[in-house]
């Protein structure tokens, strides 16, 4: 018998050993090619080559949706940041909500909340891009923490979470610019 053959668990990334796979003898009779077919393989064979099949396209394109999915949720609050920017002036801390200094803060933040997230949902420097969301999340986190809202910063933390993660993913397809 030969060495078992190491391959990738979809789930963890972590080598597992397959099957040992027997040496072919040089006196054994060819097997006919119909056993080697996938319909001549066990039903587990079949599940696990699509559940590893499966795993590799969400391994490859979940940075994408991830990525976009918060390009879109960025650009969304940051147009309703500009729109009407009174109605977000009470998540600026230590400043009056009804300050001309809290409109300009919320104003700025908008106008930065949707070119972050055009520049994810393109694709342009995408990691750049979920670094500074990464930042505007923290900083969103801590605000809202500290007027007391504490399941909306608890939401807010998945979302950083998802941004920091995007940060780490070196290549993805659908970028104008890695």
């Amino acid at each position: 018998m030969s060495k078992p053959a190491a391959t990738k668990s979809w789930a963890t990334g972590r080598p597992k050993l397959s099957a040992p796979v027997p040496a072919k003898r040089a006196d054994a009779p060819e097997a006919p090619e119909a056993a080697a077919s996938p319909a001549a393989a066990p039903a587990g064979g079949l599940a696990a080559a699509a559940a590893d099949r499966a795993g590799a396209i969400a391994a490859e394109w979940a940075p994408v949706a991830g990525r976009i999915l918060l390009g879109v949720v960025f650009a969304w609050f940051g147009y309703h940041e500009l729109v009407q920017p009174a109605g977000w002036t009470q998540y600026v801390p230590f400043i009056s909500e009804s300050s001309s200094l809290a409109v300009l803060l919320v104003l700025t933040h908008g106008w930065v909340l949707l070119v972050t997230g055009a520049a994810l949902v393109a694709g342009i420097a995408p990691r750049a891009a979920a670094a500074v969301a990464s930042v505007l999340m923290l900083e969103i986190v801590i605000a809202v923490a500290m007027t007391g809202q504490s399941p909306t910063a608890l939401r807010d933390v998945g979302v950083l979470g998802l941004a920091v993660c995007l940060t780490g993913v070196r290549q993805q397809h659908l970028v104008l610019r890695n």
